[in-house]
């Protein structure tokens, strides 16, 4: 067992108690059905083919005593042992089937076996040996009438009532126990799957925000849902037949040894094939299934990707190229799974009916040839056809079930090969709120290898200061934030962040961000209503500490306006409101959090001038007590900052406050400049 399903078997054990009974269920299952063959051999080669055991005559009425003439006969099987018995046997008599009738012979047959023909009142008995006649007998018979053979067969009428009776009783609790068996085990598969999937997904909040840099949303979304649903397949599906399956094979293997030794030899080469069968399937289908689940999650991502920039495809009528390049991603997965549906085809039941039926040839040429049929009797042939056709079931069901099985087992290594991606725990409690003094001391950071867009910062923000970063695209602000949330973390010897005097690589993620805020130019609202986007069902943050963060940005009069006010319903992406309504919750969520470093990434570039003079002077009061990081572009709205922090390509090129820039007339007094030029009216 691989590192997969070692995996796969340690989340079967957390639900090991109900599987361990659904098992046991199906072992009496098989037990109870498995005990039909024997019961069915019993009616035919006792109560029905019993007939043409020898008779005796007997003084009279009795028990399983029949009349036939003038006398009482009673089969041999049905005296009693001991002296007396055997005493009471008189002379011995026979009825004997030949072609569909039967008939009465008073006397016994010189040997068994053998051609039986009828002329007259006539028997002839010629034994043949490889084919050729041999010695040869004739016997006077009386033809029995249909009353007459009823009498024999009539004792034998409630023993095969009881076994009749016995046998639908055994089929109804099979049907018991095999319900029993499925509901738990496909209870216990959905629990599995849902425990699997809650991991998964888990573990993509741990995950470090630069993994989703290289990955499309599509390709995770698959992972959670479409390979962790595969993945569910294998419980209910794959483990349910093999485990059948193998059960049925080792009951039925070890009912046809008790039933007749040489037949389970010859039954027994099966074994070997089919494991040699499942190893050169698996050898094929697991490279089919890896192009196919790779492939379906690149679909995925081109869907997700396509429905968020459908705007952008329409406006730019890209229609006809994206709907090709779907089409050619599609035609891929479905030229792949064309192959394997081709080795399903080849490798499917319909194998399995060629292997069965060259068994039963076999089996059946053996016994009408002579080299089983002094040994087997009737009964013993049926029950094992009976017993065959039974284990073969459950080899479609194992043969049916390998592509199932192999898509799991690809599906379960792309679900860990996710979770064996380092993460961070989540960190539990709270830390006490810190005051919000950063430093910057020497910083260095690169996103690839010796590819640096921070070179060397060195900054001071005081408790209660704003910072404004300013430059070109490129120049190194955001990263400079990242580095502050820690979505990105510093290299050894490049320098070190300090928040009120400790590192922050010293400071769980989770608790340092408990006390920072952020607002993003392209805001982010998830679906629910206004009001959950702004406390993001925190508990900790009251109803009334909603209204006040909304209040406190300008937006709660504009909002009490929607049908709902605060409570009108958000769809995906905050797609029914304007920018600047976005742009206002996601101020008032920063606020509402009352973080000790807040920070705004262009913030303000969404929102027009009216909304934007509505939440600089909320600002004026809010900055208070807290330090607060502002990126903009318009180097206007940064006039009050205490420092302005001026990037070139990742070095701080500039420093001071507005005045004191201004005086400097470098490269801050010329984009203020150029864009005081521009606003001006022509």
């Amino acid at each position: 067992m691989g590192t997969t399903g070692k995996r796969l078997f340690g989340y079967a054990m957390l639900y090991k108690k109900p599987i361990m009974a659904a098992l046991l269920l199906l072992v009496l299952a098989v037990c109870a059905e498995l005990t039909g063959p024997l019961i069915a051999k019993r009616m035919i080669d006792q109560n029905i083919l019993g007939i043409e055991k020898k008779w005796h005559e007997v003084s009279g009425e009795q028990a399983f005593a029949v009349p036939y003439g003038d006398k009482w006969y009673k089969r041999e099987d049905r005296f009693e042992d001991g002296p007396a018995a055997r005493a009471e046997r008189g002379a011995t008599a026979r009825v004997l089937q030949v072609g569909r009738s039967y008939y009465f012979l008073a006397g016994d047959l010189e040997w068994e076996g053998g051609k039986r023909t009828v002329s007259g009142n006539e028997l002839t008995v010629t034994e043949e040996t490889d084919g050729t006649a041999g010695r040869s007998a004739v016997y006077p018979v009386t033809k029995l009438t249909a009353q007459e053979l009823y009498a024999f067969y009539k004792p034998e009428v409630p023993g095969l009532l009881k076994l009749a009776a016995l046998y639908f009783g055994l089929l109804l609790l099979v049907a018991a126990f095999a319900y029993g068996q499925r509901l738990m085990l496909q209870t216990s598969a959905n629990k599995i799957v849902r425990k699997m999937r809650n991991d998964v997904y888990a573990h993509t909040q741990r995950l470090p925000v630069n993994y989703y840099d290289n990955l499309a949303a599509g390709q995770v979304v698959s992972r959670i849902t479409n390979d962790t649903e595969a993945i569910r397949e294998l419980y209910v599906g794959v483990l349910a037949n093999f485990f059948t399956g193998t059960i049925y094979m080792a009951a039925i293997f070890g009912a046809l040894f008790l039933l007749d030794t040489r037949l389970a030899l010859i039954t027994l080469p099966l074994v070997p094939i089919l494991i040699v069968w499942i190893i050169v399937y698996r050898k094929f289908a697991a490279k089919y299934n890896r192009i196919i689940r790779a492939k379906l999650s690149e679909i995925n991502a081109m869907i997700n990707e396509s429905i968020q920039g459908m705007t952008i495809i329409q406006a730019f009528r890209r229609q006809k190229e994206t709907t090709k390049e779907f089409a050619e991603m599609n035609d891929y997965y479905f030229k792949y799974q064309n192959k394997l549906l081709s080795l399903n085809s080849i490798t499917s039941h319909n194998l399995v009916n060629v292997v069965r039926n060259v068994l039963f040839l076999v089996v059946v040429w053996m016994f009408w040839g002579g080299s089983l049929g002094a040994v087997v009797t009737v009964g013993v042939l049926y029950a094992y056809i009976d017993y065959m056709n039974r284990m073969f079931a459950p080899i479609v069901g194992i043969v049916n079930q390998l592509s199932n099985l192999e898509t799991a087992r690809v599906s379960a290594e792309r679900v860990f090969k996710l979770m064996d991606e380092e993460g961070i725990d989540v960190a539990k409690g709270r830390m006490e709120r810190y005051k919000g003094d950063v430093s910057f001391e020497g910083v260095s950071f690169a996103y690839k290898k010796d590819e640096y867009v921070l070179k060397n910062i060195t900054f001071h923000a005081r408790q209660g200061e704003t910072v404004a970063l300013v430059g070109h695209t490129g120049s190194g602000k955001s990263s400079i934030l990242n580095l502050l949330f820690r979505f990105y973390d510093l290299a050894d010897g490049k320098g070190r962040i300090v928040v009120d005097g400790t590192d922050v690589r010293d400071m769980p993620k989770q608790l340092l961000r408990q006390h920072m805020g952020i607002v993003l130019q392209d805001p982010f609202l998830f679906t629910g209503t206004i009001a959950s986007n702004v406390s993001l069902d925190d508990p900790s943050i009251s109803r009334e500490k909603i209204v006040q963060a909304l209040k406190d940005v300008g937006a709660y009069d504009m909002f009490m306006q929607l049908p709902g006010g605060i409570d009108a319903q958000v769809i995906e992406k905050g797609a029914t409101l304007s920018a600047g309504q976005r742009q206002l919750i996601s101020f008032a969520r920063a606020l509402a959090f009352d973080p000790a470093i807040l920070i705004l990434d262009e913030a303000t570039a969404s929102i027009d001038t009216e909304t934007e003079a509505i939440i600089q002077a909320a600002l004026d009061v809010l900055k208070k007590g807290r330090t607060t990081f502002v990126i903009a572009h318009r180097l206007s709205t940064i006039r009050q900052a205490d420092q302005i922090l001026v990037l070139d390509r990742g070095v701080i090129v500039e420093r001071g406050n507005h005045d004191q820039l201004m005086e400097h007339r470098g490269k801050y007094y010329a984009m203020y400049q150029l864009q005081q030029g521009a606003a001006q009216p022509a």
